[in-house]
């Protein structure tokens, strides 16, 4: 008999066995998986672009989940999420309040990844009480320099993409080198880890207005950053073409006390590529 206490009741610590959940909030069903050890402050997940619950690396929540209650969702209008996106990146902030408040919790820390991290911004600004840590990775704030342009990249990358029929992600996220290959070849291999029970695919009028909200979000006016005082930990590739990596450090710069962890050569998708030495960073920041 085990005196493991994973073993005896039965916790799921690994992504691709993360029960399929739906919760109502305001009108809306929010789909949304669970896993991990409960009691304790949970780490919600908030993905990128264009991105359902089967897009994050199982690599980078399967350690994670090991200390904490882990919750990844799909905001309004992603995935299996009912109504229609928001077109501005605030709007989504307050879907992810509605969707958290919903699942009845006082007090959050947050795992962010690109847009994801740009809604985590909008959401402890409005909510600071909410959250206790905050890890922001692939990301960049209001009127970041050059944000307005992700949509021409990531167009031209989808084109890319589909010319040699690969992963869109594999040109957005990793460099086209020697190194950058083989980690997107292996990150797109993770993504298909989980065989049941998959995630609805993401509509192209979703992923139309989040690029909107992403331009919106990139030509509005500077937030005033110094009032997040969460601990902060900031993570990029060097060579980011997405969401530029002059950002992450201009992130840094602005809220107090953050951390900053850019690895080299690689690009947006650089905590997949390195998430061997990422993930034990991210859990080490949290359980601090």
């Amino acid at each position: 008999m085990s005196t493991n206490n994973h073993a005896d009741n039965d916790v799921i610590t690994a992504y691709k066995d993360a029960p399929a959940r739906t919760v109502e909030a305001g009108g809306v069903t929010y789909a949304y998986r669970e896993l991990g050890p409960k009691g304790g402050i949970p780490v919600v997940f908030f993905v990128h672009l264009a991105a359902n619950l089967d897009n994050w690396d199982p690599r980078i929540v399967d350690p994670i989940a090991a200390e904490h209650h882990v919750i990844t969702f799909d905001n309004r209008g992603v995935g299996a999420s009912s109504g229609s996106v928001p077109d501005s990146v605030e709007a989504m902030a307050d879907d992810a309040y509605a969707f958290i408040k919903a699942l009845g919790f006082e007090k959050i820390d947050i795992f962010s990844f690109s847009l994801g991290g740009m809604v985590a911004q909008a959401l402890v600004m409005k909510h600071p009480g909410l959250v206790r840590k905050l890890i922001l990775t692939g990301t960049g704030p209001a009127g970041g320099k050059d944000i307005d342009k992700v949509a021409g990249t990531t167009y031209y990358d989808i084109l890319r993409a589909a010319l040699t029929r690969s992963d869109p992600k594999e040109f957005l996220f990793f460099n086209r080198n020697a190194t950058g290959k083989p980690a997107a070849r292996a990150f797109v291999e993770r993504l298909k880890e989980r065989t049941l029970d998959r995630d609805a695919p993401v509509a192209v009028k979703a992923f139309q207005t989040q690029l909107k909200a992403i331009k919106k979000w990139g030509r509005s006016a500077p937030a005033d950053l110094s009032k997040i005082t969460q601990p902060t930990l900031i993570a990029n590739g060097d060579n980011d073409r997405m969401v530029p990596s002059v950002l992450s450090e201009d992130l840094h710069r602005r809220i107090k006390g953050s951390e900053l962890i850019i690895y080299p050569d690689s690009g947006h998708g650089g905590i997949f590529q390195f998430h061997d030495k990422f993930a034990p960073v991210a859990v080490e920041f949290l359980a601090r």
